[in-house]
């Protein structure tokens, strides 16, 4: 029996099945719940519309969390102005821009893309006011 697609990326054309999504959900909602998140917990997503939001926003509904999408193509004054709005202690992003927009936010975790793929690995936490992150950020 064929696996049922569910999304294709419009951007690089890779495709996502049923079976993958939930795999990748499944092991992203164990790496939030590890990271704190609980029912009732906003979670923001800044990504591109993509798989990888997809499976994001699947995992923190699976926490019993409130996705928070936020759109990655507002100007950093935009992103800082919804972070600020949303009160939530945890965003998932791989944008730089996002990350500096939660400054002197309540996000003091940032989660990114490989990071909902590897849930086993650690973060390193940074400075006071700075967000916990992965390290794992692309070149943007």
């Amino acid at each position: 029996m064929d696996e049922r697609i569910v999304m294709v990326d419009s951007g690089t054309g890779l495709a996502i099945t049923e079976r993958q999504l939930d795999e990748r959900s499944a092991a992203a909602s164990i790496l939030l719940r590890r990271r704190g998140v609980r029912p009732g917990d906003t979670v923001l997503i800044c990504l591109p519309v993509g798989p990888d939001l997809l499976v994001a926003i699947d995992a923190v509904i699976a926490v019993g969390g409130i996705a928070c999408p936020v759109p990655p193509e507002l100007e950093e004054a935009g992103l800082r102005e919804r972070i600020r709005g949303s009160r939530a202690r945890l965003m998932i992003t791989d944008l730089r821009a996002a990350v500096r927009a939660a400054e002197e936010s309540r996000v003091r975790m940032v989660l990114g893309v490989a990071d909902l793929r590897r849930p086993g690995d650690a973060l390193r936490q940074s400075g006071r006011s700075e967000p916990r992150t992965s390290g794992n950020w692309p070149c943007v």
